[in-house]
């Protein structure tokens, strides 16, 4: 309930601020199982992406967005929470296991179920490797994967900017993705490698990004004194 009172208020407010153009929103199908895979350039694409949807989008969401102290750290773990998102521990191990079999869950329940595979916004907007955890999902299953691609929201709201500028926010969907052919092979590194490249091709194509293969944690990693 509270997801769509916010989508109804805040969101509409949203829509008329930043007016988003939208491509491509009828891959997104009426009902059943869905995993939205989609780039990531700002904070605000968890708020962009599931305004333009009309079905309700769970995302998975860093864990310090739950963690944070004092006022700012109340409000942005109760808006959290309030839309559906699930905390992912980005360290790995059982953390990200146990949320990925929420999501897993969100989709048995013929839900949509939003996820970023690069696992952390580009440090500089380009494509970044893709976490398997997406061929994982889709594999076990059996829910086809629509990329998503954001446009501008990067440079709308640059990292280190808390409120973007005001423009009109670019989003396009591509077609579905259905893996079935491989639901023989789930558990098999090479075929879950092998499909996650082939989402993180798509989401090329669409965003028209350069595309690195490294992880974007581990680039920014070199990028520490």
């Amino acid at each position: 309930m509270i997801y769509w009172v916010l989508k109804a208020t805040l969101g509409s407010l949203l829509w008329a601020v930043y007016r988003p153009q939208v491509d491509g929103l009828e891959h997104v199908p009426e009902d059943g199982p869905v995993i939205l895979a989609s780039n990531h350039l700002a904070v605000t694409d968890s708020f962009f992406m599931p305004l333009v949807v009309k079905r309700r989008v769970t995302f998975i969401a860093k864990e310090e967005y739950f963690t944070g102290t004092g006022f700012k750290g109340w409000f942005v773990r109760t808006f959290m929470k309030a839309v559906g998102a699930i905390p992912v521990d980005r360290a790995g191990g059982d953390a990200a296991s146990a949320s990925l079999d929420t999501g897993k869950r969100v989709l048995s329940e013929g839900r949509l179920f939003g996820i970023y595979p690069e696992g952390t916004r580009s440090p500089d907007g380009r494509l970044y490797r893709g976490k398997t955890g997406v061929a994982r999902l889709a594999l076990q299953t059996g829910s086809p994967v629509v990329p998503v691609a954001m446009l501008n929201t990067g440079e709308l709201q640059p990292i280190g900017k808390r409120i973007p500028r005001i423009g009109r926010v670019k989003i396009k969907f591509g077609p579905s993705l259905d893996f079935n052919r491989y639901r023989e092979l789930v558990g098999d590194r090479f075929i879950e490698r092998a499909v996650t490249d082939e989402v993180m091709d798509a989401l090329r194509a669409l965003s028209g990004q350069d595309y690195v293969d490294e992880y974007a944690a581990k680039f920014k990693e070199k990028g520490k004194p």
